[in-house]
């Protein structure tokens, strides 16, 4: 399996996912199967049914947080060396050319991406474009409405 790129952040979410869906989540289902199943004919027992999916579904992501984190590939990007140039992990202030607005990024991996957060995927199209660049260069992105340019005004390793 590949490695799997994680902020430190990131990992810690992650774990602490996992921490709540075994001590919480898990407990709290077989709970609800225990109940279902003393209501008597599971056949038709809609309960019983629910609990049991929501037990699959606990158990998958159980199993797919494991993995990532058995993986994980922790960057914390205070300890890079990368000469000022946009790494995995950096912060980055950007202007839009056209619109003369500010915006900043950290560039994650998918699973931290949430642009609610200014965190962005290091596979989507903005951190693509701005990766091996620096403060003061023009990154091209290819956006749905065409091409935006954005000039690079600082590159953060925090």
């Amino acid at each position: 399996m590949n490695k799997v790129p994680l902020t430190l952040r990131g990992a810690e979410l992650l774990k602490e996912e996992l921490q709540r869906l075994k001590s919480v989540e898990r407990p709290a289902v077989i709970e609800a199967i225990a109940e279902a199943r003393s209501h008597g004919d599971l056949s038709e027992n809609a309960e019983y049914d629910a609990a049991k999916e929501r037990q699959a579904f606990v158990e998958g992501r159980i199993a797919e947080l494991e993995g990532k984190l058995s993986n994980a590939q922790i960057i914390n990007p205070s300890e890079l060396d990368a000469e000022g140039r946009i790494v995995f992990g950096t912060t980055v202030d950007l202007m839009d050319l056209e619109t003369e607005e500010e915006v900043t990024y950290q560039i994650v991996g998918d699973d931290e991406a949430d642009i609610k957060f200014a965190k962005v995927s290091v596979n989507s199209p903005i951190a693509r474009a701005l990766i091996g660049k620096e403060a003061g260069d023009v990154a091209e992105v290819m956006a749905p409405g065409g091409i935006r340019e954005y000039e690079i005004l600082d590159v953060k390793y925090i």
